[in-house]
C-alpha cells in the first residue's frame, strides 16, 4: 500500500521529527510512506496565504482525504476499516497552523478528525503515523493495540 501525506510546512519541534522518524521506520513492512511538504505561507492576511497553500495542494491534482477537527471521529479499529478500504493508495493533507482553504476543504474526498480537542499542526503530523500504523497492525493482527 502507498499512502501519501501531505502538509504545509516542515516540521521544527525536534521531539516531534523523531516521532516522525520513529513511525515512518515502524511502517515500513505495511506501506509505502512519502511526505509532500509544500511551502508554507507567511503574513497577516491569514485568508490570502490559505487560498496560496491551497492552490499548491490542489495544483498536485489527486484525491485526498482531509483532517480537519470537524471531520469524522473514528475509534483506531474503525480508521483502520478505513484505511483498508482505500488500498492500494490514500493521500492524506493536513493544513498549517490555520488549516485548509474552503476550496481544499471542498475537494477533499472525505474528511476526518483526529480528536475532538484542537492539536498542533506538527503534533497531528505525529499523531496521524501512529495511528496509520496501528491501523496497519488491527489489520495485520499484531500485538500493539490492545
Amino acid at each position: 500500500m502507498k499512502i501519501r501525506l501531505i502538509w504545509a510546512g516542515r516540521t521544527k519541534e525536534q521531539f516531534i521529527i523523531e516521532g516522525i522518524r520513529k513511525y515512518l521506520k515502524l511502517l515500513k513492512p505495511y506501506a509505502e510512506v512519502e511526505i509532500n511538504e509544500i511551502k508554507e505561507e507567511k503574513g497577516k492576511d491569514i485568508q490570502r496565504m490559505l487560498e496560496i497553500e491551497g492552490e499548491r495542494i490542489l495544483s498536485l491534482k489527486t484525491s485526498y482525504v482531509l483532517l480537519d477537527e470537524k471531520g469524522k471521529n473514528f475509534t483506531s479499529a474503525e480508521f483502520a476499516e478505513f484505511i483498508g478500504r482505500h488500498r492500494p493508495v490514500v493521500n492524506f493533507v493536513l493544513g498549517g497552523a490555520y488549516g485548509v482553504s474552503e476550496k481544499v476543504k471542498g475537494m477533499a474526498k472525505d474528511s476526518i478528525a483526529l480528536s475532538k480537542m484542537t492539536l498542533t499542526h506538527e503534533m497531528s503530523r505525529m499523531l496521524l503515523l501512529e495511528q496509520i500504523y496501528r491501523a496497519f497492525t488491527i489489520i495485520n493482527k499484531r500485538g500493539y493495540h490492545h
